[in-house]
């Protein structure tokens, strides 16, 4: 069976070509009755009819396809979500999402770059596997583009990453609504923003409840299991060890656990603990769950591609926005109340 052509709709519909186009293109201020409206869209659908998404984005220089590119997204644990809010984003608006991963690969994310330009996407999504600051390829800078997870070093992009600060206080927050007023927090060694960032939010947490900073509450380790036993290891060996412990990162509490079972520590009655990311596969499957911050790679898909399609939409220079998307708390088991202190504790005093 042939395909149906916009002339067959035409003809059936008694009206010119052009009233087609302008009623299944939906032209903005074209004078077509609801009668009319009603009746070309009806052929159509009887028709099967598709308008020819090739010749209109000739007439709109439009393609209706953004590149998604990633260096190693794709390949990590919170890749569903993050491109599920991207892809979401791009279907509500009528767009395909053309996913590429460049491994990390500098040449090779170069020139995928290249290729997603020749194609002639709508703009680019230039997605990192983890918060930093990044020098992106300069040829990005030729048409609409965002920066996922990501921030350029000039800022001259539109980028989205998480409210890093705003998370760890939250974090922070709950152990100290609980009562602890001595709490460690086992951070990353790796120099990146979270690292710093995730700090500040603990001292932030720290400040609006008169708690004093303690250097010697902080330890740096690698971003692990095993960095954050040894990180729970040397915390609560003191005799006047934390109650609570703020992780770094869920696979980091899940070293803590493993510490406290140890050393003979029930969580939450003797030790309380509150990671970072929300890793479903870590958070949900330990005992208790733990409590912690989840990163929200769904609504930074979803702002990115939002923000990207906003670009598409104006004419450069294109306008530059940056947002921090809120890191909500997921309560589970691994919180409680301080254990009882002894009355010449330095802790009982706060």
């Amino acid at each position: 069976m042939a395909r149906a052509t916009i002339r067959d709709v035409a003809e059936r519909s008694g009206v010119s070509i052009t009233t087609v186009s302008h009623v299944l293109n939906d032209v903005p201020g074209k004078r077509v009755s609801s009668q009319t409206r009603k009746r070309v869209q009806k052929v159509a659908a009887e028709l099967l009819y598709t308008p020819n998404q090739l010749a209109r984005g000739l007439r709109t220089q439009r393609t209706r396809m953004i590149g998604f590119l990633s260096d190693r997204v794709s390949t990590t644990p919170f890749a569903g979500r993050m491109i599920l809010g991207a892809q979401d984003a791009a279907a509500e608006a009528g767009s395909l999402l053309l996913l590429l991963n460049s491994g990390g690969d500098p040449d090779l994310e170069a020139r995928e770059v290249e290729a997603l330009l020749e194609r002639q996407v709508d703009g680019i999504v230039y997605a990192i596997f983890y918060h930093r600051i990044v020098t992106p390829p300069e040829s990005l800078r030729r048409g609409p583009a965002v920066l996922l997870d990501a921030r350029s070093v000039d800022g001259a992009i539109s980028s989205v990453v998480p409210d890093e600060v705003g998370g760890s206080r939250a974090a922070v927050e709950e152990l100290l609504a609980a009562g602890h007023r001595r709490i460690g927090f086992v951070n990353n060694v790796d120099d990146i923003p979270a690292r710093s960032l995730r700090l500040t939010g603990f001292r932030q947490a720290l400040e609006v409840y008169g708690v004093p900073f303690e250097q010697s509450l902080i330890v740096e380790r690698d971003p692990d299991a095993r960095g954050g036993f040894s990180g729970a290891i040397e915390l609560l060996s003191p005799i006047h060890r934390p109650t609570g412990i703020f992780c770094f990162n869920d696979r980091m509490a899940m070293g803590v656990y493993q510490a406290a079972s140890t050393l003979g520590l029930c969580i939450p009655d003797d030790l309380s603990v509150v990671g970072f990311d929300d890793q479903e596969f870590v958070s949900d499957s330990l005992w208790p769950g733990l409590t912690t911050v989840a990163l929200p790679h769904y609504e930074m898909g979803r702002w990115a591609v939002g923000t990207l399609l906003d670009q598409i939409n104006s004419q450069p220079p294109y306008p530059v926005a940056h947002a921090l998307i809120p890191c909500p708390v997921v309560r589970r088991g691994s919180v409680g109340s301080p254990p009882a202190l002894d009355a010449d504790s330095p802790t009982a005093a706060h």
